[in-house]
């Protein structure tokens, strides 16, 4: 036992404040609800002695939530934070309804009996997701996981051991931009006991720099050259012995970057001028017809044309036929006019 824990449970004991061991029991909020359905409900809702013997049962049932055959020999027997708030909160809801019901005698041992068995299939599944997903969840490394034991509701750190070295990470920076060496890894906030991050440059099999020692997990070095290129090493430290992980960077620097420069408007109209005037051709873009038109668009409007000249025919024949109409008109009026003279000349 580490000598933290020690003094926890020594100091439980000296003042006989130590639950027993259970998981769930040991979260104050379910010792609190305990205490109230035997003080508040029982007390109005059944017969003192029988009140006894009841509340006993109910809390050695909820001390044996630690006992998960079905996950042996897989139950570490601890429990994080975020699992067991979750199940404390179940539970808590469980027993609302029930209390509300205003149940008595066998009724309510029944019933809650019955929510007792359901509450520990659901803390069963609660641990179950919690080892497969979020105990140690560093795939490399040393982590110290806080965690709470369920045999004697301490909380103390969980060493996760895996190997130290976590990989070499190729890195291509090009020359004169910045180059970024990112040593955290995702479980690194999580975990207790971490340090600093060390990087070193890295010149031989026994030779090595120091760079940059600190909090931040970063490395930047800006505007690198063809001698920034070679092997780092980043090193995160612990208050226990050893690093925590360590992971190396091959870094190699690229030629710089060629950015075509684009040319200004002003100067490109300038440029087309010029190039017109020296070779006398129109260089100005030409506008393409349009490869989009559907056919149905071009028969269309072939149709309105013909309309469109059809209609102008029949007004042009229209106007030419009230031209010739009023010409014979003015025709026969001469005739006429002439005729009358000549009959007026020959009576004279």
């Amino acid at each position: 036992m580490s000598p933290p824990q020690l003094a926890l449970l020594v100091a439980a004991l000296a003042y006989g404040l130590l639950p027993a061991g259970g998981c769930i029991i040991c979260d104050p909020r379910i010792v609190a609800a305990l205490d109230s359905l035997d003080t508040e409900y029982l007390s109005t809702h059944m017969a003192p002695e029988r009140r006894r013997k009841v509340m006993e049962t109910i809390r050695q049932t909820v001390r044996n939530f630690k006992d998960l055959p079905d996950l042996q020999p897989r139950f570490m027997g601890v429990i994080d934070e975020a699992t067991m708030n979750t199940a404390v909160m179940s539970f808590l809801r469980s027993v609302k309804p029930i209390i509300n019901s205003g149940l008595t005698g066998d009724s309510f041992m029944r019933e809650f009996s019955w929510m007792l068995t359901l509450e520990k299939e659901a803390f069963q599944h609660y641990i179950d997701q919690f080892q497969k997903e979020d105990l140690c969840p560093n795939k490399c490394g040393t982590m110290l996981q806080r965690l709470l034991w369920c045999n004697n509701c301490v909380q103390d750190n969980y060493i996760c051991r895996k190997s130290r070295d976590c990989g070499v990470r190729q890195v291509n920076v090009h020359e004169k931009e910045d180059m970024i060496l990112d040593c955290e890894l995702n479980w690194h906030k999580l975990s207790q006991g971490l340090t600093s991050y060390s990087f070193y440059r890295v010149w031989g099999s026994n030779s090595e720099t120091l760079v940059y020692k600190g909090r931040r997990p970063t490395l930047t070095k800006p505007l690198v050259g063809p001698e920034d290129a070679g092997t780092y090493r980043c090193e995160l430290g612990t208050v226990r012995s050893g690093p925590a992980t360590i992971i190396h960077f091959q870094v190699t620097v690229l030629p710089q970057r060629i950015i075509a420069k684009t040319m200004p408007m002003s100067s490109t109209f300038a440029t087309r001028a010029k190039a017109e005037e020296e070779i006398g051709v129109d260089l100005s873009p030409t506008q393409e017809p349009s490869e989009c038109s559907k056919p149905e668009s071009v028969q269309r409007g072939r149709l309105i044309g013909l309309l469109i000249w059809c209609f102008l025919l029949l007004i042009i024949g229209f106007v030419t036929g009230v031209l010739f109409f009023r010409y014979g008109m003015m025709v026969d009026s001469i005739n006429s006019w002439f005729g009358t003279d000549k009959a007026a000349a020959a009576q004279d």
